[in-house]
């Protein structure tokens, strides 16, 4: 049996988009932490002291939540609008017996 998705609710598509970016990027973001720690230089070329942009790494997480839910938004509003023009996604769906 064929199935069209007619709409996708862009607040709830986008609420759990950006969770999961948001705490999907911090595995990757602790190692990234600590290898910038001990490769990083403690003075540029001019001698001046190089502070380890720390709070960058903080703010990541939340820059990608903050992103992610505008994209899949924004994303979701296009298809909903576009589905007039087009069609939606087709999904084909089967029934599973009991064995």
């Amino acid at each position: 049996m064929k199935k069209q998705i007619r709409r996708f609710s862009p607040h709830q598509n986008a609420k759990v988009f950006a969770v999961l970016m948001a705490v999907s990027i911090v595995p990757f973001f602790v190692p990234m932490l600590i290898m910038m720690g001990f490769t990083m230089p403690d003075v540029d070329r001019h001698g001046n002291p190089i502070d380890f942009p720390m709070m960058m790494f903080w703010m990541m997480p939340f820059i990608y939540l903050i992103f992610g839910y505008i994209s899949v938004a924004i994303g979701c509003a296009i298809y909903n609008f576009l589905f007039r023009f087009v069609g939606g996604i087709e999904v084909e769906i089967s029934d599973i017996e009991d064995a």
